[in-house]
């Protein structure tokens, strides 16, 4: 937490402390008349059983005078927050690659259900656009903050087939997305670039458009499956997709089973659209010092005692 005018904390530590030590200058006081003309059995025996009034007005009093201090001295920090109008693109692979069992039933079908745990998370009011890729890509649809309409787009998505072009899906991502705002890219792929434009020099234009990357791998390196039709590896390159989504700001995660990459993309749904800005906790300090020194108040005149 950071204050912008922290002088004036400063002072109602000075003032709240003061205002302790008359508080209790003034109990005493109060204590020593009431010694001097009252029956002193009868005035211990009610000492004893009270409760110390005087002492929890008191500390409310101050609790209330630290909050107006903080309230004043416009108190701020950084937080992640969601944005509810963003806007983000989910790039699936449907490559030949992605028809291995490796990940059960297939990284097909595995990515399949996560995508649609992926539009089920995603905030209200923000738009989800889809693009499959192979050796080419192409968006599913257009924008859509309706969750119907983006499963709708989901189930359009084409049977496993081809290479692998993960500079032009980044690229066809951006071409849905809008010129300002919060924006992010979802890429899920199992393969190494093979085709399209280069990858990282796409990632790199759009991050500097303020573009987010998250990048997931999805597949085992080193299972011995090759890419069907092919005698290549149906492996990753996750040295490129860790660069990818360093281009874009985001981040890159490997899962290796069905249930670990409807976890990532569930969650990838819920934090990759939120933004960090700074909260400014002046209102609240404001509303708390306020209610603290009405129910201050209200105590002192029900119990007739000051502070």
């Amino acid at each position: 937490m950071t204050f912008a005018q922290p002088l004036f904390l400063v002072l109602a530590v000075v003032v709240a402390a003061l205002f302790a030590v008359l508080a209790a200058l003034s109990a005493r006081r109060s204590r020593g008349a009431a010694l001097a003309y009252s029956d002193l059995a009868f005035l211990e025996t009610s000492i004893g059983r009270a409760p110390p009034w005087t002492a929890i007005l008191t500390g409310v009093w101050v609790l209330a005078i630290l909050a107006a201090g903080a309230a004043l001295a416009k108190p701020s920090v950084v937080a992640n927050l969601a944005v509810h109008d963003a806007a983000i693109v989910l790039c699936i692979d449907t490559s030949g690659s992605m028809s291995s069992t490796d990940v059960a039933p297939t990284r097909s079908d595995a990515s399949r259900d996560a995508a649609l745990a992926f539009i089920n998370g995603v905030p209200d009011g923000t738009r989800i656009g889809l693009v499959a890729f192979s050796a080419a890509a192409f968006p599913l649809g257009a924008l859509t903050d309706d969750r119907d309409a983006a499963r709708a787009e989901l189930g359009r998505l084409p049977a496993p087939n081809g290479g692998t072009a993960i500079g032009d899906a980044l690229d066809a991502a951006a071409q849905l997305l809008p010129s300002a705002g919060r924006r992010a890219i979802v890429l899920v792929t199992d393969g190494v670039n093979n085709a399209g434009s280069d990858p990282l020099a796409v990632a790199s234009a759009l991050g500097a458009r303020g573009i987010s990357i998250f990048t997931v791998g999805i597949g085992t390196n080193g299972s011995g499956l090759v890419i069907p039709g092919t005698n290549e590896d149906a492996a990753l390159d996750e040295d490129a997709l860790r660069s990818i989504a360093a281009s874009g700001n985001g981040t890159y995660a490997r899962v290796g089973d069905a249930g670990a990459l409807r976890d990532r993309l569930g969650s990838l749904a819920r934090s990759s659209i939120n933004e960090r800005r700074r909260v400014d906790l002046s209102a609240q300090c404001g509303i708390a010092a306020g209610v603290l020194a009405f129910g201050a108040a209200l105590g002192a005149l029900a119990l007739g005692r000051f502070p």
